[in-house]
């Protein structure tokens, strides 16, 4: 299958975790659960919020398009490496691989833009309370979802492009449980300075310039919260805030730690460790922090549902 100079691949070998026999006893008895309870947990937030009309406003409505894509999202990525657990199975074919890599960027990407977006919200909700609703009318948030959806999917478009092109001649055996970027492009021997260029774009687009909007949203946030004299009121500011805070931090600090490290201190098991973080327990877990750090949901999950309606705020 290989030609020194051009290799035409038409299938991959995912390595998982596979070189670390009781590392990967480990992940077997614990990746199943963790997708369930991820899968399960976000949807019943996603019903719960359809379902009480006290959580039919625009904090919820972000936190239900967030559930949804950490349902996508971890299914994706985790999809092979199920599969692999499941059957043994480690071959996937060129096109497969290719439509997960880009169909996973894209829905990372839209969380950027989503957790953007969430942050806005919430500097409109403390900085300008009188004028929330009318501000975060239904119009405006679904304008802002469905244009974190639309950029996500665009902004990896050319990236995907470029992948198509790709000549591998340095075997099809991606060191990963999933198609990862970096991990196919070790595969590579394509010249990969113009796929570069697109990477460090749709880098500062994607990732950079969002992350930069969440920030100014706190800053303000933050310095809102402190002019506030009762002690009493800056508790109820901060909580209104602090769960979103939480998953940014969670969200950005995992991807951080894989793309932003050092290239001296990079290792594949660390990145498919790291990998294994936000793909498999920071979406199991951010249902959890929402459900728990805030009262309304409290309230609503001690009600029976007795709604058919979807959001409506």
């Amino acid at each position: 299958m290989a030609k020194e100079n051009k290799t035409t691949v038409t299938e991959f070998i995912l390595l998982g975790f596979s070189d670390h026999p009781h590392l990967q006893i480990l992940i077997s008895v614990t990746v199943f659960p963790t997708f369930l309870i991820s899968v399960l947990g976000n949807l019943m937030f996603i019903m719960l919020v359809c379902a009480d009309l006290q959580l039919q406003k625009p904090m919820y409505f972000f936190l239900s398009n967030l559930s949804f894509l950490d349902i996508c999202n971890t299914s994706v990525s985790l999809s092979t490496l199920l599969h692999s657990l499941m059957t043994g199975e480690t071959l996937v074919s060129f096109s497969v691989c290719i439509a997960q890599l880009y169909v996973f960027s894209s829905l990372t990407s839209t969380e950027f833009f989503l957790l953007t977006a969430m942050a806005y919200d919430r500097y409109v909700a403390i900085c300008n309370p009188l004028r929330y609703v009318l501000i975060m009318n239904r119009r405006v948030c679904v304008l802002l979802a469905s244009a974190s959806w639309l950029l996500g999917v665009l902004i990896v478009a050319t990236e995907a492009v470029f992948i198509l092109q790709f000549s591998f001649c340095r075997g099809n055996v991606i060191n990963h449980f999933f198609c990862e970027m970096t991990a196919l492009m070790k595969l590579s021997c394509t010249n990969m300075h113009n796929i570069e260029i697109v990477i460090f774009t749709e880098g500062v687009f994607g990732t950079v310039i969002p992350s930069v909007l969440t920030v100014i949203s706190y800053v303000y946030i933050i310095s809102r919260i402190l002019k506030i004299h009762s002690v009493k009121g800056r508790r109820k500011a901060f909580s209104t805030c602090s769960s979103h805070l939480i998953v940014v931090f969670l969200f950005y600090g995992t991807l951080f730690c894989v793309y932003m490290r050092p290239t001296s201190k990079h290792s594949p098991e660390q990145d498919k460790l790291f990998s294994l973080l936000y793909t498999a327990l920071i979406p199991m877990l951010n249902p959890i922090i929402y459900s728990l750090r805030n009262e309304e949901v409290k309230k609503a999950l001690t009600k029976v549902i007795g709604t058919n309606n979807c959001i409506d705020f």
